[in-house]
């Protein structure tokens, strides 16, 4: 069964890395996985990619101009599965549904929860409209947290029977390879490290906040990536005069080791579809402070050793959970903690959701065409 994955780029983001990791696990005995990228210009994650894994680059820099190209290229693949990920991308393959290649099946992976991620972008009612009418055209729809099913089907009007849910797979083994040895952190300070695009989602100017509430001065901070919000997040940490305790660090090809070295990771996003960098910190054996962002942090966190989790998204709250966490016993993260977000187990229930769409696709050909 031929299996095609598309991807905006390669330039390093959880959704990209979790496709990939998907096409590099794939059961080769039963699937034959493909890759497209609609812009491979920007290729962070090229070590990423399976050697065996035939990848083609589109080369176009936006999703609009390369609908004519994606279309020629299924037409010319005919894959029995196609898997878009990014909900432009999503909206992009549902438009052009009508004129692919009648067998094929499709389907989007949703990685927010979009409602919260169209509130706090203040988006009008375009885009509203076009997930209701163009995700249902698609075979099925992943979901990575129960927040996002719910967030689809209650929102959107996605019908629940094409939802799937299926949490995010971690490579312990490949990610433990690549956080070795470990950063520590300066020497004499309680080490906390964040990563991701500095936008507003990922509430670094909640976690700035935090700290000056705390007024601790053994805690330094690492802010691990790059975006427009850099200018912002340097003003506010000269304003509350965190210059010796905070260092953004930029972006970091392979952030394991520095996530790995670490006393906690925080994550302080306001709202995420599921937070792969909490499952690859926990798999660095680094435990977790969070705000409860919807997108299943809870989840992911209870019971697990030396993992806190806020009381609400805001500053005082993740202050308080800072607080919480200095003051208990420190614990490493336990390897069983991550038994359910293991790559062969997920891997599965993807492999049976491709076999499933696929086939039932099929059967809806042929009784189209007879």
């Amino acid at each position: 069964m031929r299996v095609l994955f598309i991807l905006p780029n390669l330039a390093g983001g959880g959704a990209e890395r979790v496709v990939l990791s998907l096409a590099r696990h794939l059961d080769r005995a039963r699937f034959e996985p493909l890759l497209a990228v609609i812009d491979g210009e920007t290729a962070s994650l090229d070590g990423d990619v399976a050697a065996d894994l035939q990848r083609i680059d589109l080369g176009c820099r936006r999703l609009r101009y390369a609908l004519p190209s994606l279309l020629a290229l299924l037409w010319r693949l005919r894959p029995d599965v196609v898997l878009t990920t990014l909900g432009h991308v999503n909206v992009g393959l549902g438009w052009l549904r009508p004129v692919l290649p009648r067998g094929m099946a499709s389907v989007a992976r949703e990685t927010v929860v979009l409602s919260e991620e169209l509130r706090h972008r203040r988006a009008g009612s375009l885009w509203p409209w076009l997930v209701r009418r163009f995700y249902a055209r698609h075979d099925a729809v992943v979901c990575q947290s129960r927040d996002m099913q719910r967030d689809l089907v209650q929102v959107f009007g996605v019908s629940e029977h094409l939802t799937v849910h299926i949490p995010n797979p971690v490579d312990i083994g490949r990610i433990r390879e690549h956080a070795a040895p470990a950063e520590s952190g300066p020497a004499g300070r309680i080490h906390l490290v964040a990563a991701g695009r500095l936008v507003p989602q990922k509430g670094f100017d909640l976690l700035l906040d935090a700290l000056a509430v705390l007024q601790e001065p053994r805690l330094h901070l690492t802010i691990l990536g790059e975006g427009p919000g850099r200018g912002g997040l340097e003003r506010q940490i000269r304003a509350l005069g965190l210059e010796e305790r905070v260092l953004l660090g930029g972006h970091r090809r392979n952030p394991y080791p520095c996530i790995a070295g670490a006393d906690a990771f925080v994550l302080s996003s306001r709202f995420e579809g599921f937070p792969n960098v909490v499952l690859e910190a926990m798999a660095c054996g680094t435990p977790v402070v969070a705000l409860p962002a919807p997108g299943g942090v809870r989840d992911m966190l209870d019971g697990v050793p030396g993992c806190v989790v806020a009381d609400a998204v805001t500053a005082p709250a993740l202050a308080t959970a800072l607080r919480h966490w200095l003051v208990q016993p420190r614990h490493r993260v336990p390897a069983d903690a991550l038994d359910r977000y293991r790559t062969r187990p997920v891997l599965a229930q993807y492999e049976a959701m491709f076999e499933r769409v696929a086939a039932a696709r099929a059967l809806r050909s042929g009784r189209e065409a007879g």
